[in-house]
């Protein structure tokens, strides 16, 4: 179940680069249509930077969030040897759950269900959570 576990967060890894390199070509192309000065850059003040700018790069900061927090509770479940089956599909749950994030966020953002979607994959955090501290209890 170990390597299962560690897929789930090399999946979650590949997600993060996935935006990062969106991001990236969303910031380069705005810069050379001229929606963004080149020196908004040295402080990432992206004000004046359209929508999709913008998503792109929240979305990319989302990823510095909560899932941090299942990563670390993926490596404290291999370090304690608890890495069952159910900790694979809430880890798979979990990322898949961002994954859905992610596209609704950087594509069609509607606010509702890009919530739903950030709610649902933190109590599927949570539960991983307590079943881990309850498992080491």
């Amino acid at each position: 179940m170990d390597k299962f576990l560690v897929l789930t967060v090399a999946a979650q890894v590949l997600l993060i680069s996935i935006v990062m390199v969106i991001m990236g070509r969303r910031r380069f192309a705005a810069a050379r249509n001229k929606e963004i000065h080149h020196s908004a850059f040295r402080t990432m003040d992206l004000a004046g930077a359209n929508e999709s700018v913008i998503t792109a790069s929240r979305n990319f900061d989302n990823q510095f969030q909560m899932p941090m927090l299942f990563i670390f509770a993926v490596l404290f479940t291999l370090h304690f040897g608890l890495a069952d089956l159910v900790f694979v599909l809430l880890a798979a749950l979990f990322v898949a759950l961002r994954l859905l994030h992610t596209v609704v966020h950087i594509t069609s953002n509607h606010v509702r269900m890009r919530f739903n979607l950030f709610l649902l994959s933190c109590v599927v955090l949570w539960c991983f959570w307590l079943r881990l501290v309850v498992k080491l209890w």
